[in-house]
């Protein structure tokens, strides 16, 4: 466990932090040399990143792994060994170089795959998304249409409640509110057919 901890600093400072600020520093003074050999390191170390999530998981129990590790990361970081330029220079770049066109062609390709992907799921989303929307708005309907319909059965079941009048089949007498509006419509059509007519 401490071994474990250990390397995970060593890795952080010296692998990072302490590149990332040479990084800084090479950007800064716009030497292309400095440049040229930072990039190599963040190309190995990116890589080295990569392995070390797979070795981590399969082959940690092997002895001094945490040590092998802190190690490397010095041998790539050394100005006396310049690992990261050596790895890069004899194993990196030919390799690139040889699979470029297919590593571009692959890129690419998963390029147009994520694009088609993100497309496809879009209008999936944007169906769901309305047949949703159009779901509710029927469901709200018919919850209004309930409404409405237990508003007249409401209205009916009021009416039976008064035998004496269905009865007789006389018309139930309006509310003396309901009888002064249908005074004050019928007047204002009067008047206004009055002025119609007399211009």
């Amino acid at each position: 466990m401490v071994s474990w901890i250990i390397s995970r600093l060593v890795v952080l400072v010296f692998g990072t932090l302490y590149p990332a600020y040479s990084s800084y520093k090479a950007v800064k003074s716009k030497d292309v040399k400095e440049y040229v050999k930072w990039m190599m390191y963040w190309i190995i170390f990116a890589l080295f990143t990569t392995m070390e999530t797979i070795t981590d998981i399969f082959i940690c129990w092997v002895p001094f792994y945490y040590e092998l590790k802190i190690a490397f990361v010095v041998w790539l970081l050394s100005p006396y060994t310049k690992g990261s330029s050596v790895l890069y220079r004899k194993f990196v770049h030919p390799t690139l170089s040889s699979k470029e066109k297919d590593i571009d062609d692959y890129l690419c390709q998963a390029k147009d795959k994520s694009y088609d992907t993100l497309v496809t799921f879009g209008r999936k989303g944007l169906n769901v998304a309305a047949t949703a929307a159009v779901l509710a708005a029927t469901k709200s309907q018919g919850v209004l249409s309930d409404r409405l319909r237990s508003f007249s059965m409401h209205d009916l079941s009021a009416y039976q409640s008064n035998p004496t009048e269905m009865d007789s089949g006389s018309v139930p007498t309006q509310s003396a509110a309901g009888q002064q509006r249908a005074r004050t419509m019928m007047r204002s059509k009067s008047e206004s057919g009055y002025t119609k007519a007399s211009s």
